[in-house]
């Protein structure tokens, strides 16, 4: 028998579903779980549903109340490991759709069937596909950036890019339901996270230092297994089209290769072609997806 319970957030909540997102961590690689602090932003705020068998939690379900950048509340639905087939997975998404608002959209962290047969029993079709592509540091070409003219890259400074940093982010992404609505809030919340590196946050400025577009890199992990992240490249639509994010891209992935990783990844929307065929002339090949699943007259509500 599975008891299920909503819970809001709290400190105590968190404490309990860590263990819980760690297990998971293990068999999935993801998600990335701190040892202490904040949980990733994916879990934080909202709502969350505990899946208990009377004794462990076995699965879990958090609920994005706030919503995407375009007002869709969204859920994650995870169970661990040894709890799957049990019918888990099927109750939690059965409670989110009882609880949250008309258009509810479900990550599956991996394009895995199991997943894909229980959002079948329950209506819910695939609306976005973001792929995962991963680029080996060790035989790469990484050629000199070739900057447009007048423009120079300098490193990220705490306390004073992050409006410039948020305005130009916000341009470039008005479309993307999770990038678009960063705040400044949350890049300061990131400063303050252990990976943050301002060495590793690129600008492209023009002459009078307005920044143009961005190269934030990520570091996860430590020693031999760590792993780069092309975390996010932004360019104004105003300085798009002369070959900024490519020599911005070379310069953050330079970067990591001087860090001495051998692989980087980065995550990328799968019909966004022009961008998938650049990152794959710069020799990243796909290694997986996450998927995102509505109901049919939920699709681009």
């Amino acid at each position: 028998m599975t008891d299920l319970t909503w819970r809001p957030d709290s400190p105590g909540a968190v404490t309990e579903i860590r263990p819980l997102l760690r297990a998971v961590a293990e068999v999935d690689g993801r998600p990335e779980v701190p040892a202490d602090g904040p949980l990733a932003r994916e879990f934080r705020g909202g709502e969350h549903l505990l899946a208990t068998d009377g004794v462990e939690l076995v699965g879990y379900a958090h609920l994005d109340t706030d919503g995407d950048a375009f007002g869709r509340q969204v859920a994650e639905v995870l169970v661990r490991p040894d709890a799957r087939r049990r019918g888990v997975g099927g109750r939690l998404v059965e409670a989110v759709l009882a609880r949250a608002a008309a258009g509810v959209r479900f990550w599956a962290h991996g394009d895995h069937a199991g997943a894909a047969r229980i959002a079948a029993r329950h209506g819910l079709g695939r609306v976005r596909e973001l792929l995962t592509m991963r680029l080996d540091l060790a035989v790469a070409t990484l050629p000199e950036p070739t900057w447009p003219a007048g423009v120079r890259v300098r490193a990220f400074e705490p306390g004073r890019d992050e409006a410039a940093l948020v305005e130009v982010n916000r341009r470039a992404f008005d479309w993307h339901p999770e990038q678009g609505a960063l705040t400044v809030a949350d890049v300061e919340a990131t400063e303050a996270e252990p990976w943050f590196d301002p060495a590793g946050l690129f600008l492209a400025v023009d002459e009078r230092d307005e920044v143009l577009g961005f190269h934030w890199t990520k570091v996860h992990g430590r020693g031999p297994d760590a792993v780069g992240e092309v975390y996010v490249v932004g360019v104004d639509p105003r300085a798009q089209g002369g070959g900024l994010g490519k020599a911005l891209t070379l310069v953050g992935l330079t970067h990591l290769r001087s860090l001495g990783l051998l692989t980087v990844i980065l995550y990328v929307e799968s019909d966004n072609a022009p961008a998938v065929a650049v990152y794959g002339r710069m020799g990243f090949t796909r290694s997986d997806a996450d998927i995102q699943y509505a109901r049919a007259d939920a699709h681009g509500s």
